[in-house]
């Protein structure tokens, strides 16, 4: 198994896809709107990647944190509220936005798991500041840490009873880019001890079964290199001060925050102990350069994998009355 997560072009598998994807074997896959037509078609493409890895447990993701980034949507399946809506109700009725978030979170979870789908890529645990780029602040749950952390537990825990793993990200914190490392290599220049803020829901989180990195270099940390691809804040900052031991994925490599070719950076990315890439667009000539430079998964990064798709079981809950319980909390405001 190499430690990547590919993306993939259309509908359904291309037969160039399977035979490569067979070969290759990536520890999963990663859906886009490109990917989703309806129910059945999707049931049927992550019927036809489980059947190819023979996993049963195949990790199969999806970035469905609600608002501006969902990737599954009207009139096929109903639209979720982005964070901002909880982190509003959080400040008049703490405990109603955490239970609404759990709602939320859940009714997601069932949604997914109907369809195929394993792992959310939520929830964004990235503490809000004044000048956030607008790219994460539509996003966030938050400026206070302790309640981001609060709803981003209550997210995961909603997103394990409905079935499905939850990814805490950016790590070590994204809150402080002022620009959007889709496009540009933001670069913080906070002290450590300020950034003692954006660690905090990490730490608080340290339990959660999957994390993703952030593309922005920390001065405080390393300057030189952005935390993806800098041991020096996976080990000392994400594995030691935040005390994350689960799975670890890098945000999109394709992201411009990143330079050099796909291969170049998804070998940057593991030598520097991310345990998995991801690499979302599914162009064939970039997944044939990643594949040729990344050996087998390690056995750490291997453990990590099982633990965290072992992390939840079978979907519980009704979705309808999932979502009544979090539209009347939210109602509230």
């Amino acid at each position: 198994m190499k430690p990547v997560i590919f993306g993939i072009a259309g509908l359904a598998l291309t037969p160039d896809e399977r035979a490569f994807f067979a070969e290759a074997d990536p520890a999963g896959y990663i859906l886009f709107k490109r990917n989703i037509r309806d129910r059945e078609q999707v049931r049927a493409l992550t019927d036809a990647l489980r059947d190819l890895s023979g996993r049963a447990d195949l990790p199969i993701l999806i970035d469905q944190e609600g608002g501006r980034v969902a990737r599954m949507g009207p009139p096929e399946w109903p639209a979720f509220p982005a964070g901002p809506a909880f982190a509003a109700l959080y400040d008049t009725a703490p405990m109603s936005a955490i239970q609404a978030m759990r709602a939320n979170g859940q009714a997601l979870g069932l949604m997914l798991a109907e369809i195929g789908i394993t792992v959310d890529c939520a929830p964004i645990i990235d503490v809000a500041q004044p000048d956030t780029t607008e790219a994460i602040s539509c996003r966030t749950y938050g400026a206070g840490p302790m309640q981001v952390a609060a709803l981003g537990r209550a997210m995961l825990e909603g997103l394990g009873a409905g079935g499905v793993v939850g990814v805490v990200k950016h790590m070590p914190g994204h809150g402080r880019a002022q620009v959007d490392s889709h496009h540009l290599l933001p670069t913080v220049t906070a002290d450590a001890a300020a950034l003692e803020v954006d660690l905090e829901p990490f730490r608080t989180l340290a339990q959660a079964p999957m994390g993703m990195t952030s593309h922005i270099v920390f001065e405080a940390w390393d300057r030189e290199r952005p935390a993806t691809l800098s041991p020096i804040v996976i080990e000392q900052v994400i594995r030691g001060a935040i005390g994350f031991d689960g799975l670890l994925m890098t945000d999109d490599i394709d992201m411009k925050a990143l330079s050099g070719t796909a291969g170049e950076k998804a070998a940057g990315a593991i030598a520097a102990g991310c345990d998995l890439v991801l690499d979302c667009w599914a162009r064939m000539d970039e997944m044939v350069e990643i594949a040729g430079r990344l050996g087998a998964i390690g056995d750490a990064a291997r453990a990590r994998l099982d633990r965290a798709m072992a992390s939840v079981g079978a979907p519980t809950g009704d979705f309808d009355a999932l979502i009544a319980q979090r539209d009347a909390f939210l109602a509230l405001v």
